[in-house]
């Protein structure tokens, strides 16, 4: 039985994590997100702003492990705590890949802050159910949560510093 779990959730994973990497990825592109983007190269950062390669390589692990998160409930029985945890899920997955756009593209960094928040909050109900389905996709939302708690505090502070 623990096989099959196993071979099944691997399926799955190869179903759910690479149209997540590669969905964030081409809404990071096609926003021109990060550094070399003109306007954002101009911005006032937080003390905090980490070097430009570390979003690429912070965002490939969490939306790997994310993407096993999802696999991990996806394969699980049907429930209402899985219902409810799924929709909070492909939400907030939706508005992280308007993020950049967003913010990046079409510079509405309040407009993006409000975003991330709904993200934030969207993931934490997320990661609660699926904690109640099944705790190891809870564990790995949890790098993602303590990034989008960052990710907030950064854009909060690009507001405050260029914005008001």
């Amino acid at each position: 039985m623990t096989a099959s779990v196993s071979t099944k959730t691997r399926k799955s994973v190869l179903i759910t994590v690479p149209p997540i990497l590669g969905i964030g990825f081409l809404m990071g592109k096609l926003s021109g997100s990060g550094q070399g983007n003109a306007w954002f190269d101009t911005l006032l950062k937080p003390p905090l702003m980490p070097s430009g390669w570390v979003f690429g390589v912070a965002w490939t692990a969490l939306y790997i492990l994310i993407g096993v998160a999802l696999a991990i409930v996806w394969g699980a029985p049907s429930s209402r705590s899985r219902s409810i945890g799924l929709t909070c899920f492909f939400v907030q997955l939706a508005l992280n890949f308007s993020w950049s756009p967003l913010f990046f593209g079409l510079h509405e960094v309040m407009i993006a802050l409000v975003a991330l928040c709904a993200i934030l909050a969207l993931s934490i109900a997320a990661a609660i159910h699926f904690r109640r389905i099944r705790p190891i996709a809870f564990w790995l939302m949890t790098p993602y949560l303590a990034w989008l708690a960052f990710a907030t505090y950064l854009n909060l502070e690009i507001l405050r510093r260029n914005f008001t």
